[in-house]
């Protein structure tokens, strides 16, 4: 079930699209850029779609494309059509699958625990990919907060674990930059397809590891060591990683998402923090 319209959209029915004949929109799922799910006619064959187009300057669907025309992963979207000239768009055919968030629903036996290691090993795989791309963009989540920040939301020693111990010299790979339940859809207890690559580049893969297990408000699950445990064996079956930096960039990545919940998900978030932390210093 998606969701019914909720902002001002581009009106699809005004694209000129080459070969997809728009039939109806069934949904407006959220997402940065105007994305609808739709039923539409491709190549004779009645089928049911998304169509993506970019709203933003940030936004980069270019590279979207270009990475999902290049990137060999057995869990990509197929491409319907697509245009780099203005309204730039992506169609891509609908992939059967749903959510985590959904399957596991509030997770009071840790359902999760059929899925992450399977989860782990998916994103171990994707950093195996050899493809040439440029350096993933810069975002706001790879830089510090400054110390009125933490001061703030009294995470004054969280600012200063950050500051103190800067990972040096990190190794790189092609990383998805977006890999998070949101974007994974599972059928039969197995990753279906993993959407979305707009943020897709060269960067760090620790970062990319954190950012796809970081607890995110509203989220039931991988709130606990155990969790975190299972995913990490998942994806070192397949990638070597280091555990300090993976582990300071959960704390970064953290410390950014700890303003964007109620008090329940704080306490919750901190408490994890402080556990990464106790870690690094022991």
């Amino acid at each position: 079930m998606q969701p019914t319209k909720w902002r001002e959209t581009i009106d699809p029915y005004t694209i000129n699209f080459k070969h997809f004949k728009l039939i109806n929109i069934l949904g407006y799922p959220h997402a940065g850029n105007d994305v609808f799910y739709v039923e539409g006619e491709y190549e004779g064959e009645r089928l049911n779609a998304f169509i993506k187009v970019e709203r933003q300057i940030g936004a980069d669907i270019e590279n979207e494309i270009e990475t999902l025309m290049d990137l060999d992963f057995p869990f990509t979207p197929t491409i319907i059509e697509y245009s780099l000239v203005a309204p730039k768009y992506i169609i891509t055919r609908e992939a059967k699958g749903v959510r985590l968030s959904t399957i596991v629903g509030d997770n009071k036996n840790f359902e999760s625990m059929d899925y992450l290691y399977h989860y782990g090993e998916t994103l171990g795989l994707f950093h195996q990919s050899n493809i040439s791309a440029k350096p993933v963009k810069h975002r706001r989540f790879f830089e510090i907060p400054d110390n009125e920040y933490f001061s703030k939301h009294g995470l004054e020693d969280v600012g200063e674990f950050l500051n103190s111990n800067k990972p040096q010299n990190c190794s790189k790979c092609f990383v998805h930059g977006d890999f998070h339940y949101a974007n994974i859809l599972w059928k039969d207890k197995k990753i279906s397809c993993v959407l979305d690559y707009e943020l897709s580049g060269i960067g760090i893969r620790e970062f990319d590891m954190a950012w796809a297990i970081v607890l995110r408000p509203s989220q039931r699950f991988l709130k606990t060591a155990k969790e975190h445990n299972k995913f990490l064996s998942g994806y070192s079956s397949k990638q070597s990683y280091n555990e300090k930096t993976f582990r300071y960039f959960y704390v970064l990545i953290a410390s950014h998402f700890y303003s964007m919940g109620d008090d329940d998900y704080k306490q919750q978030l901190k408490a994890i923090i402080q556990d990464f932390i106790a870690f690094e210093t022991f």
